[in-house]
């Protein structure tokens, strides 16, 4: 869906029925209910430029004949279900996206020979379109083995899917933390562990391999966040290491035993920090900066011995300003967030480009909450500081990760709901004040794509085009170059 949405092609009083791909037939039975269709978009918000969303019924009933009736406006389209899926092309689709802003849908299903028809469910169309492309880790959901993993791109006006780059190409090692500046898919960075480690920084055609280790900071770089002027990156200095469970609720946990907040300086390969964000005595993890770069905001905890206290470590969101022009931090910290008086646990804060809202995860201890089954999203208003729990997206397993799109209108994030095992990417959108709409699971071409699929889908980033960084390039850079090593420049 590329090119711009056909107009509507029907005028006032007149309707256009399409009947070539449907049937005539007579409906026995009607029910009140809404049809239990896989994935659920049942009264969801979808924007203009999205893929067409294909959809099946549950597998006890793909035996059976369907067919979908699809009202938008004046234009009524019929589409016949072929092996259990109903699939709109995108000649149809994009003829119904632009006749109304809202679509009403009337399942048909034949069961024992006799055929009912379900309770019209809907879809509501927003014309702030989406990004085009979605950049995000695909790798099997127990983090325990690298076998194969890879950073992929998915065009969301389609349903191409392509490898920016997988460790196939890099000996097989773990990679991570893929982050875009401004959403522009030319300026991107990401690290590579094990194996030709290091960050790799790209420039549309041009490649930078960071050696981001250094003697007083110990580990190398981790979760990154541009700075808006594209000069600095904020990270975290981790040292993480994973334990399973074996009767626990939640199978994997990860335990941060130090980490710190650092920010790098692209132009001069140089580290500054603050030992109000780089203390002994406290974690300090997860920094986002502000849409305008003027503050920096991070989680931060007390530090606890960690095998024995792991679950009793509870991270505030705290703030602290950044002065770009002369790289230095504020002396006062701003707790927007405090466990101590909630005893929940805040992760992954992202920043609305506007500058209005702050999403973060809340779980019940830790902070890398992707396992942890009561972590829900939440949303922070910045101007008065009161935060609400972002019900309309929230389900009874994990929602973790997310991040805005480039126009503040819409969110991804990933989350279990389906099976409890594999995250997967939902999308939905948010209002000019902060209200959620229902979401939507990224939309297929095949109805088998997610449950034949055996990876999880990791770090869901919105990008405005498509990443042509040249993959040969980057394994070429990763296997040959030693690359640059990276000064701290200190503490203040």
């Amino acid at each position: 869906m590329k090119k711009p949405l056909i107009p509507s092609l029907v005028s006032a009083g007149i309707s256009i029925l399409f009947t070539a791909c449907s049937q005539n037939i007579q409906i026995e039975k009607t029910v009140n209910t809404l049809p239990n269709i896989v994935p659920d978009y049942t009264e969801v918000t979808i924007p203009c430029n999205i893929a067409p969303l294909h959809f099946s019924i549950p597998d006890s009933c793909q035996a059976t004949r369907l067919q979908a009736i699809f009202q938008s406006g004046n234009l009524e389209i019929r589409i016949k279900g072929k092996k259990g899926q109903i699939a709109p092309s995108f000649k149809e689709w994009e003829k119904l996206l632009a006749a109304s802003d809202t679509l009403s849908i009337r399942l048909q299903v034949e069961e024992n020979s006799l055929w009912k028809e379900y309770a019209p469910f809907h879809i509501y169309i927003k014309q702030e379109q989406i990004d085009s492309h979605l950049a995000y880790r695909l790798i099997e959901p127990g983090y325990e083995i690298w076998n194969e993993m890879g950073i992929y791109q998915r065009c969301l006006e389609n349903f191409e899917e392509k490898a920016i780059i997988t460790n196939k190409m890099t000996g097989y090692g773990c990679m991570n933390c893929h982050s875009f500046h401004q959403y522009n898919p030319e300026k991107m960075l990401f690290h590579l562990r094990v194996d030709y480690g290091g960050t790799y920084l790209t420039y549309g055609e041009e490649i930078e391999k960071l050696n981001t280790r250094t003697p007083q900071t110990q580990y190398a770089l981790v979760y990154p966040s541009w700075h808006p002027s594209g000069d600095f990156i904020a990270f975290s200095v981790n040292n993480t290491k994973q334990m399973f469970h074996t009767t626990d609720i939640n199978r994997i946990e990860v335990m941060d035993f130090a980490s710190n907040v650092v920010v790098y300086d692209v132009k001069r390969h140089e580290i500054v920090t603050s030992k109000q964000i780089f203390s002994p005595n406290v974690f300090e993890t997860f920094p986002t900066f502000s849409s305008d770069g003027k503050t920096l905001y991070y989680c931060a905890a007390d530090s606890v011995p960690m095998h024995e206290a792991y679950d009793q470590v509870k991270y505030s969101l705290c703030s602290i300003p950044f002065d770009a022009n002369n790289r230095t931090f504020g002396e006062v910290v701003d707790t927007l967030y405090n466990a101590k008086g909630t005893n929940k646990s805040v992760s992954f804060p992202r920043v609305s480009p506007d500058g209005k809202f702050l999403m973060f995860t809340l779980s019940t201890y830790g902070n890398f909450s992707i396992w942890h089954k009561d972590a829900d999203l939440y949303l922070l208003h910045l101007a008065d500081k009161k935060y609400t729990p972002l019900t309309t997206l929230n389900s009874n397993d994990v929602e973790s990760y997310h991040s805005w799109s480039s126009n503040g209108r819409w969110v991804v994030f990933s989350s279990r709901r389906d099976d409890g095992l594999y995250t997967r990417p939902y999308i939905a959108f948010i209002d000019e004040n902060g209200n959620p709409h229902k979401p939507f699971l990224l939309p297929q071409q095949e109805k088998e794509h997610y449950s034949m699929l055996m990876k999880s889908f990791n770090i869901p980033e919105f990008i405005t085009g498509e990443v042509k960084t040249d993959a040969y390039e980057l394994s070429r850079t990763a296997k040959e170059e030693k690359g640059i090593d990276v000064t701290f420049a200190g503490i203040q």
